[in-house]
């Protein structure tokens, strides 16, 4: 099986590109800096394809696909992904546009290059990671994030209705918190406060599972999916807008 992730060079990406290595899959990554692979359990595997780019840059993303899949490619995901809050910085209009470029645009691009790939051989799996902050009606200090994984979510439901005449399955990926090395960063390197936080193992088993399964949806932990449908019932929010300090409001 042929294997693509973008933003394959860290965090959950990388995870997953390890996991179909070691399965005997060949796989490339795609990410704005391969040199991140140095010292990695994936660097130099035969295997293994790196291609640096953005996946705002639809033609890069092209060329890569071309030379990675030129006949063939049956599992594409996508995991790059930004995040922005106002609680810490000037949402501008440069951050704006490129988180839009990024959570966005470039993922409609992305699906688009591979989908045209899937739709000539008959066959393929479109994936995508969204976030729980997309289930979100409110967000306080991160509501174009949320927004931006709520379009993810329309993303996938519109190309999974377009696709499924033609065998290609459509997931997405709804998780909860994750112990990547970014979610620590944004967190003064610790992340264990975070409520029903998953280890990166823990995190990969349950995306393969879904992809296994062809899941339309995976939102998981279950402690995260009901809780975050209660807050959605309960105008819990604007209060928490007043009492959580800056910086510290949960993140995904």
């Amino acid at each position: 099986m042929k294997v693509m992730v973008i933003g394959g060079t860290s965090g959950i990406g990388l995870a997953l590109a390890r996991h179909y290595l070691e399965h005997g899959h060949q796989v490339a990554v795609c990410g704005r800096d391969t040199e991140r692979l140095r010292g990695t359990a994936v660097e130099g595997h035969p295997r293994l394809q790196a291609h640096a780019l953005d996946i705002a840059d639809p033609s890069a993303l092209a060329a890569a696909l071309a030379r990675f899949a030129p006949d063939r490619l049956d599992l594409f995901i996508v995991t790059a992904g930004m995040y922005f809050n106002t609680r810490d910085h000037v949402l501008d209009a440069a951050t704006t546009l490129r988180l839009l470029q990024t959570n966005v645009s470039g993922l409609s691009h992305a699906f688009e290059l591979a989908a045209a790939q899937m739709l000539a051989q008959g066959s393929g799996h479109l994936v995508a990671v969204s976030s729980v902050a997309g289930l979100l009606k409110d967000y306080p200090g991160a509501s174009v994030y949320s927004a931006s994984k709520r379009a993810v979510l329309s993303i996938c439901q519109t190309y999974r209705m377009a696709l499924a005449p033609f065998s290609i399955a459509v997931t997405a990926i709804v998780p909860g918190y994750m112990d990547t090395a970014k979610l620590r960063d944004l967190n003064g390197g610790d992340a264990s406060h975070k409520p029903f936080l998953m280890s990166e193992a823990q995190a990969v088993a349950r995306i393969v599972q879904a992809i296994d399964r062809k899941d339309a949806t995976a939102v998981f932990p279950w402690q995260m999916r009901w809780s975050i449908a209660l807050l959605n019932r309960l105008p819990l929010w604007p209060l928490l807008r007043r009492v959580l300090p800056k910086g510290r409001a949960p993140r995904a």
